[in-house]
């Protein structure tokens, strides 16, 4: 037992392949993307998938992202850094049915995570596997939530943690990265600012990044949305799923989550349109999409309430937009002034306290609703990916 976490099984990790080349690379070394200096891609952990492995196996397992060990990256269990996160509630929408109609549409709330936020996940993941690995210091460029989980992930593992983050990010997020002991870098500029910055120091210093999609593992922590969505809806998928777009991990990992228990026998070959949402300030995706593109232009229009939206150009771009052709899906901008509105809208009328980019998703879900690409008697799933309380210096209440 790991942190009361019963644990009977070891993973079922084969490799990690690069999407791009196909390039196979070993789990047991430190990876980051795929060392073809043509592809630099981010790798995808790989699983052995064929072992008729049931999910019934799941029954009075620890409400925990833990509960799917046997398609976690980490192999030896002494080894997981966990503080109890995942399987967070599904809350369907109460009372704004004016909105909803004949639709059920449902929250999935992620802002009762450890640190307030889905990062959580892939932080745990992350950490879990660098600890297995040796690694002593990791580093994150940040908006905000990552920093603020990678701390108190490296704190609970014994290790060390640098965050770069932007100087206009709430104070709450800098004060949580100094309680946890990281040592926390203000930049003047965005996140990719700090990723520059992080990137020329880690090399000089010898620190492992764990940056959004440069490393395999906090995908893999993320994809655990996934499998609780397809067990939460008891195997039965929602017809569609909005997503807000910044890094886009959560949105490529529940992807593959469905993608790799669609090969369990867990689920069937249906999937959801994948909606992807993104802010006014930063809408590379969105206008990639629309224009038939498979890469995403640099686009940083500046300061959002949604810290975690002003990601002007996701490292695995193509990625997304592969998602969002395969499933069918969208993409549309919100402005801040329409986030707040909906974060507020949410707060008085259902009692949830989201976050700016969770409420983007709500003003999304309106608009496709009223131009009927939400069709009837569509189940539809909103992912809050945080607590509101942290952004609360970013609303005029």
């Amino acid at each position: 037992m790991v942190n009361n976490i019963e644990l009977t099984e070891t993973s079922l990790l084969i490799n990690l392949k690069c999407p791009e080349c196909g390039t196979i690379h070993n789990t047991a070394v430190i990876n980051t993307v795929c060392i073809n200096e043509t592809c630099r891609s981010t790798l995808f952990a790989q699983y052995n998938l064929s072992t008729g492995i049931n999910k019934a196996v799941l029954q009075g397992r620890v409400a925990t992202m833990w509960r799917y060990k046997e398609f976690l990256p980490v192999t030896d269990e002494r080894h997981i850094v966990t503080l109890g996160e995942g399987f967070t509630p599904i809350i369907q929408i109460e009372n704004l049915k004016q909105f909803t109609g004949n639709n059920e549409v449902f929250w999935k709330d992620e802002s009762g995570n450890p640190t307030g936020s889905f990062k959580a996940r892939g932080i745990s993941a992350a950490v879990s596997k660098a600890k297995e690995l040796g690694i002593q210091t990791i580093a994150t460029p940040t908006a905000g939530n990552a920093g603020g989980a990678l701390a108190a992930y490296a704190a609970r593992g014994g290790m060390k943690a640098v965050v770069y983050m932007p100087k206009q990010t709430p104070k709450v997020f800098k004060d949580e990265c100094h309680l946890y002991g990281a040592e926390l870098v203000e930049i003047d500029g965005n996140i990719s600012d700090c990723g520059k910055l992080v990137n020329e120091h880690a090399l000089l210093n010898n620190w492992f990044q764990v940056s959004t999609l440069k490393e395999p593992y906090r995908l893999e922590g993320k994809k655990t949305m996934g499998y609780e969505i397809a067990e939460q809806f008891n195997w039965q998928l929602p017809d569609v799923i909005f997503y807000p777009t910044g890094g886009g991990t959560g949105l490529i990992g529940i992807w593959k989550a469905f993608d790799e228990m669609e090969q369990l026998g867990w689920i069937g070959s249906k999937r959801p349109r994948m909606v992807a949402v993104q802010s006014q300030s930063c809408d590379g995706i969105v206008k990639a999409f629309h224009a038939g593109q498979y890469v995403s232009e640099f686009a940083d229009g500046g300061f959002t309430i949604a810290n975690g939206l002003r990601v002007p150009k996701p490292y695995a771009d193509k990625v997304i937009l592969k998602v969002l052709r395969e499933s069918e899906g969208f993409a549309l901008t919100i402005s801040d002034e329409e986030m707040s509105t909906a974060l507020k809208e949410i707060a008085k009328y259902e009692g949830m306290l989201i976050a700016p980019e969770g409420a983007a998703l709500w003003q999304a879900y309106k608009k496709l609703k009223a131009t009927q690409w939400i069709k009837p008697e569509e189940k539809v799933l909103l992912i809050n990916t945080g607590s509101g309380y942290k952004y609360l210096e970013n609303i005029n209440i």
